[in-house]
């Protein structure tokens, strides 16, 4: 099994595991996990396959198997299944537990100064691709779905997505190199702020933020419509 391989199965074994639990009962959500995992995947996949071959970012043949699909190793297809899949199961989870609080003056209050911190940065790192792309798509994003679409989970998206932070900087880590001899995935710096966390660049905070998301829009949009026909 390669590295990144290993890396994948750790992150969905828990949440899967788990998503059979008596009080969240996230397989029961699946219906409306899936299609949005889908979705979302085809977008990042595509945009995957042109920053690879631009070369934006490449993978380490130490630490991936020989199975590839449109240049990417099957590992990152895989990737972008078991984060989202994992992310909405912390979503869901927090659902859960605390039903109630909406987190809307949150929303309010962190919403508008990232959409500016996003521009401004993405700007200023104009020629930097990864950088730019990553954060000036997120602003537009989160302007679309709080100016036009009004979307109400936005706070408690704010509150899941730190929660997922922490697996996020321990499995991203290594993929970027921390504990190994090689990264597994390589960046162009050339392309990037310079700026890293540990051995993450820190743009993969906010690609992560987008991915993450995405999902949830489209979890929340499918969950929304289903019931809507009953």
């Amino acid at each position: 099994m390669s590295t990144y391989l290993l890396i994948d199965s750790i992150i969905i074994f828990f949440p899967l595991i788990l998503s059979f639990d008596r009080k969240v009962k996230f397989y029961t959500h699946w219906k409306f996990v899936f299609p949005s995992i889908l979705i979302v995947a085809t977008f990042f996949i595509i945009w995957d396959i042109l920053f690879t071959r631009l070369g934006v970012w490449s993978f380490n043949p130490v630490h991936i198997g020989k199975l590839f699909i449109a240049g990417l190793p099957v590992e990152e297809i895989l990737f972008f299944i078991v984060v989202p899949y994992s992310s909405l199961f912390v979503y869901e989870t927090l659902n859960v537990y605390l039903p109630k609080p909406t987190f809307k003056n949150l929303a309010k209050i962190v919403t508008p100064v990232l959409i500016l911190s996003l521009i401004g940065v993405g700007f200023i790192f104009i020629n930097q691709i990864y950088t730019s792309i990553t954060l000036v798509l997120l602003a537009i994003i989160l302007i679309f779905f709080t100016y036009v679409l009004k979307v109400i989970f936005l706070g408690r998206f704010y509150i899941s997505y730190l929660i997922i932070l922490l697996p996020f900087t321990l499995f991203n880590g290594i993929l970027t190199g921390t504990g190994l001899d090689e990264a597994v995935v390589i960046y162009n710096t050339a392309e990037t702020m310079g700026i890293r966390v540990l051995t993450i660049p820190i743009e993969d905070i906010f690609y992560g933020m987008l991915l993450v998301m995405l999902n949830v829009f489209f979890f929340e949009f499918f969950r929304k419509k289903l019931r809507a026909e009953y």
